[in-house]
């Protein structure tokens, strides 16, 4: 997830800067739409991945990896639209949904049938996670924009403890990882609803939507690790 907002970027940026008056900032009124366009992205984005993974929900795993492939091609899309088309980043922050929605499904069908409560248990620990720590960080006056780079390679260290697991046996080595990637998606979340409220420009609501999604959609797997048995 970037730390950054390329959307408020032009591909002529740096050829006119000198020229483009400065942005005021957006209204309270501005702000509000923002804030309701970006979450109804996030919305239309996390119920395409139900939709995925309903359909995925009897692929093999190896078609998944294939799917997360096409998925993450479609994120990086996101990226590179948002300073073209407004039309194709949401089309690509759509398409990034359905695929994610649809990889994931084997490892969803998983918990769901084995234990179905605790899918249940994720999704309402997630809703509770998310605005708890989203409401503090688009509420708080104090900068994360620190706390947001430590926590970055924080993220790069949680990736590299998740594949040393699994080639060494550590011991509660599931739970630590969820736990501590729990830590770090607290603040990213924080950061990230931090970023929507200061955002100058509402051209930015499909960028700012794609990385609160992602925050979600770590939160909830992390969550379900915990809830399905950790380790297990």
């Amino acid at each position: 997830m970037a730390a950054q907002q390329p959307g408020i970027k032009r591909t002529d940026l740096q050829q006119h800067d000198l020229s483009i008056p400065l942005r005021p900032p957006i209204t309270r009124d501005a702000a509000g739409t923002l804030l309701g366009q970006t979450m109804g992205l996030v919305a239309v984005t996390a119920g395409l991945f139900a939709v995925g993974a309903y359909l995925g929900r009897n692929l093999a795993y190896q078609w998944g990896w294939l799917l997360f492939i096409a998925a993450f091609a479609c994120l990086i899309g996101v990226n590179v639209a948002a300073q073209r088309s407004e039309g194709l980043t949401v089309t690509l922050l759509f398409g990034f949904g359905l695929l994610i929605g649809v990889a994931v499904a084997p490892t969803l069908s998983y918990y769901a049938s084995a234990d179905p409560q605790a899918v249940w248990q994720a999704g309402g620990a997630t809703a509770l996670f998310i605005a708890g720590f989203g409401a503090a960080g688009y509420a708080t006056r104090r900068d994360l924009s620190a706390l947001a780079r430590i926590l970055f390679w924080g993220l790069i260290g949680l990736i590299l403890f998740g594949i040393v697991t699994i080639f060494v046996a550590i011991p509660n080595g599931g739970l630590i990882y969820a736990v501590l990637g729990l830590v770090v998606f607290a603040g990213l979340t924080a950061f990230d609803f931090q970023r929507l409220r200061r955002s100058q420009d509402i051209r930015t609501a499909p960028l700012l939507a794609a990385s609160i999604f992602l925050d979600i959609l770590n939160v909830f797997l992390l969550l379900l690790s915990l809830f399905g048995g950790g380790d297990d």
